[in-house]
């Protein structure tokens, strides 16, 4: 089976999440700039989020670079990593409108959690239909970015009852961590194409 259908409606989904999101932010009433404080929350909700999301289009880009084949695993992994990411634009709007309350931190990381998750599950399956030792999972290697990323969302969700704030913090820092740019893949379509 051709990737290219996945990789274009993986785009256009992933783009419509980022167009909800920004349709979701209301424009405040007056124009000081006083009128934007009650906003803020709303919007760096919205920045961390636009990241994220960003984040993900970004790897699944590279990631697929480097697939040569789909299956009905993968697609069915791709849609399961779908569904989390287009529950983003809800929680990022909850999330903000309640100024990083315990429950909203909460729902935001376990849709974060399971983004995750279901990134990771792709990973696998497309590790099933390539094999071990393809370069495909040469360039993957032991995907440390991925693991640590699920555990400081786990932590998150632990502390976002106590200390909500310092959940968002473990967000922000996953959300850093992964703007490095993950060249795993890219440096295999080099080698490839060069």
């Amino acid at each position: 089976m051709h990737k290219g259908r996945l990789e274009a409606f993986s785009d256009g989904v992933i783009a419509v999440i980022i167009t909800i999101m920004v349709l979701e932010m209301k424009v405040p009433h007056g124009i000081e700039v006083e009128a934007l404080a009650p906003i803020l929350p709303v919007f760096l909700t919205y920045v961390l989020s636009f990241v994220m999301v960003g984040i993900y289009w970004n790897n699944h880009h590279h990631m697929f670079q480097a697939v040569k084949h789909v299956n009905g695993a993968v697609l069915w992994a791709n849609l399961h990593l779908l569904f989390w990411l287009s529950l983003v634009p809800f929680v990022t709007g909850w999330m903000g409108e309640n100024h990083f309350e315990k429950v909203p931190v909460f729902a935001y990381g376990a849709v974060l959690l399971g983004a995750a998750v279901a990134y990771t599950i792709l990973v696998r399956a497309l590790l099933a239909i390539h094999g071990g030792d393809s370069a495909f999972a040469k360039a993957l290697g032991s995907d440390f970015k991925g693991w640590i990323s699920l555990g400081f969302y786990c932590i998150a969700l632990l502390l976002a009852f106590v200390l909500p704030l310092a959940s968002c913090a473990l967000y922000v820092l996953v959300a850093a961590i992964w703007l490095i740019p993950d060249r795993r893949f890219e440096k295999l379509v080099a080698r490839v194409e060069g």
